[in-house]
């Protein structure tokens, strides 16, 4: 059952996203940036933490769940921290994240020959 609540949870946000290219003039990039955003916003009213709960992977992800990741780690940082928890809590929550894109991308550019479209 768990599988099935992360594939259609998971599966909505796809097609959310695919509508979203399909229907609007939003470019791929700043669709993304919506949804980090949309999760950081979901996850700071305390909503999306029910929904990761809910969902598992279907929900924790997507890149909401990444925008979701850095709320939660802004908010322990502050507890902990105090102010400067602000700046330093949401990278510390996502560096593992962080890092295995930067290391996918460098893989990517390595293999891959890059080219300008046609």
């Amino acid at each position: 059952m768990d599988y099935l609540k992360a594939f259609v949870v998971g599966g909505l946000l796809c097609v959310l996203g695919q509508i979203l290219i399909d229907k609007t003039k939003l470019t791929p990039a700043r669709i993304l940036v919506a949804y980090v955003v949309l999760g950081v916003i979901l996850g700071g009213i305390g909503i999306y933490e029910p929904l990761a709960e809910f969902a598992g992977a279907g929900a924790t992800v997507p890149l909401t769940g990444f925008g979701n990741t850095l709320v939660k780690g802004v908010r322990e940082a502050v507890d902990t921290q105090g102010f400067p928890g602000i700046f330093t809590g949401g990278l510390k929550a996502a560096a593992g994240g962080i890092t295995a894109a930067i290391f996918a991308g460098l893989a990517a550019s390595l293999i891959f020959k890059a080219r300008d479209k046609s």
